[in-house]
């Protein structure tokens, strides 16, 4: 049993996405005049569906195990698609991730003067995409749903972004839609090649006629598809840009969501659906992230731009993601999950803090040109400094525990991969304390920085609920790690049977 009971008569995974079509509904038809209604709408609806989500959470079942929540409807049966949602241990922590991310961009769109219905419309069914890949389990429902949470972006980033906008929402699409195309190729062989034309991933996950040549060809293409969302490399490159000219909201949700559903299409995708594939690719994918992780480290040391060095933060720690997961192993991939809980909350708190608190007072994010910003907002200041040492692995925070299962799960099956990998902890450090000292401490560079505005209630507000989860799991890692594990043994399982059974 879980911690709480909710009546199963209810469709409550529908109504966690609808949470977010509702309020575009009524904001589309709000006037343009009542911007702050569209505000208090959205934030409001936003906090609902990260209540609902919480609801799940607290009443997953982990005796039972599996997938819960389940809702199906023969949507096309004769070509195999269905509407088929359920959650596990692995998509609940997703779910929840996502509605702490919109509920607290939310609250960092409250200035958003410009076009803003537009704005607000497109964010929620961003979100609403989001949380339909988590929770779908039809591998053509799961598609349609990515498409929905990447396609806002472009207009997100093109019209309230800055710094070279254009670009940036340009090359993100261009790169996604190439990645959607390689998904797309893998979904279609796996729909012909298992023999059971159908979408539904749990049957396709058991199908023993998908055989391990097929498997071969098709894992790269699905991964990969997904992988570029992920920022892995060599298809990171439009993840600093796109980071950098987001506004602040849509950085949080990029960095903090978006890239993870990447992540959680090469697991949930590729490597449940075609373990035996996975065995094959999964070393090679091992090596390349040594790239993303060392190489995205030492990028970021060499940034001026605050907003860039986050961006090739996030690179590098999306990289022991997707090296958690080609390690194969239990500690591994769920060390991996747990990173992208904790990673989401702590690049939406670096966004939060660069973005709006630093960069829409003093119009600059050029490390020469900001210091001893700490003596005007030292709220900032702190919310930064916790930020940075859960990106540094600090024990006692959430970046502590996923890091540490992700080392040890590597090591366990590439021990000198591990070794290099390591080497990007003290280049964190350093790229971190550069940042901090630069931005907050030191002299102050502009006598103007001295008179910024304060702070609002919904900046502090989204800060402290982001840094009490880095904190809270960072203490008190079970109440996640152990849903978690729940959810990897499966998959985990799935590896090692195609090893022992040498498919």
């Amino acid at each position: 049993m879980g911690l709480i009971t909710l009546p199963t008569t209810i469709p409550w995974l529908s109504l966690i996405w609808l949470s977010m079509v509702a309020p575009v509904v009524i904001i589309m038809l709000l006037p343009n005049t009542q911007k702050e209604a569209m505000r208090w709408v959205g934030a409001g609806f936003s906090l609902l569906s990260l209540i609902l989500s919480l609801l799940l959470f607290l009443a997953y079942d982990p005796v039972a195990g599996g997938f819960q929540f389940v809702e199906r409807l023969e949507w096309m049966p004769q070509l195999g698609i269905s509407y088929f949602l359920g959650v596990d241990g692995i998509s609940l922590p997703m779910l929840v991730l996502n509605g702490v991310v919109i509920f607290t961009g939310a609250l960092m769109s409250w200035n958003i003067e410009d076009r803003a219905k537009e704005y607000w419309v497109l964010l929620l069914l961003l979100t609403t995409g989001v949380y339909g890949v988590f929770a779908s389990l039809d591998l053509f429902l799961f598609f349609v749903f990515y498409e929905l949470a990447v396609l806002p972006m472009y207009l997100l980033i093109g019209v309230w972004g800055s710094t070279r906008k254009e670009y940036g929402a340009m090359k993100l699409t261009l790169f996604l839609m190439a990645g959607s195309a390689l998904a797309l190729i893998g979904m279609f062989g796996l729909y012909f090649g298992s023999g059971l034309r159908t979408f539904d991933m749990i049957a396709l996950s058991q199908n023993v006629l998908i055989s391990g040549e097929l498997q071969r060809l098709l894992f790269p293409a699905l991964f990969a598809g997904f992988a570029v969302l992920a920022g892995m490399f060599p298809f990171h490159t439009w993840s600093p840009t796109g980071h950098v000219a987001a506004p602040t909201a849509v950085s949080m949700l990029h960095a903090g969501v978006l890239m993870k559903l990447g992540a959680y299409g090469c697991l949930r995708a590729a490597m449940w659906l075609m373990p035996a594939g996975a065995q094959i690719w999964l070393p090679i994918i091992a090596i390349l992230t040594i790239l993303n992780v060392v190489y995205g480290a030492m990028i970021a040391t060499a940034q001026r731009d605050a907003k860039f060095i986050i961006g090739y933060s996030s690179v590098s720690h999306m990289g022991l993601v997707i090296m958690g997961l080609a390690a194969g192993t239990q500690l591994g991939i769920q060390g991996a999950v747990l990173q992208m809980f904790a990673h989401g909350v702590m690049t939406a708190l670096f966004f939060a803090v660069v973005g709006r608190m630093v960069y829409e007072r003093t119009h600059t994010r050029q490390l020469p040109e900001l210091g001893g910003l700490g003596r005007v907002m030292p709220f900032a200041a702190i919310m930064f400094i916790l930020g940075g040492l859960s990106s540094m692995g600090m024990p006692g925070l959430a970046g502590f525990w996923a890091e540490f299962n992700i080392f040890l799960g590597v090591w366990e099956r590439y021990p000198l991969i591990a070794v290099v990998a390591a080497l990007s902890i003290p280049i964190t450090g350093a790229y971190i304390l550069r940042a901090v000292w630069n931005v907050f401490y030191g002299e102050v560079k502009n006598p103007e920085f001295l008179k910024l505005s304060k702070l609002t209630w919904q900046e502090y507000s989204g800060a402290i609920i982001l840094a009490a989860i880095l904190i809270g799991v960072g203490i008190y890692p079970a109440i996640i790690t152990e849903m978690i594990d729940i959810g990897v043994r499966p998959i985990v399982a799935q590896l090692n049977d195609v090893v022992v059974a040498g498919r």
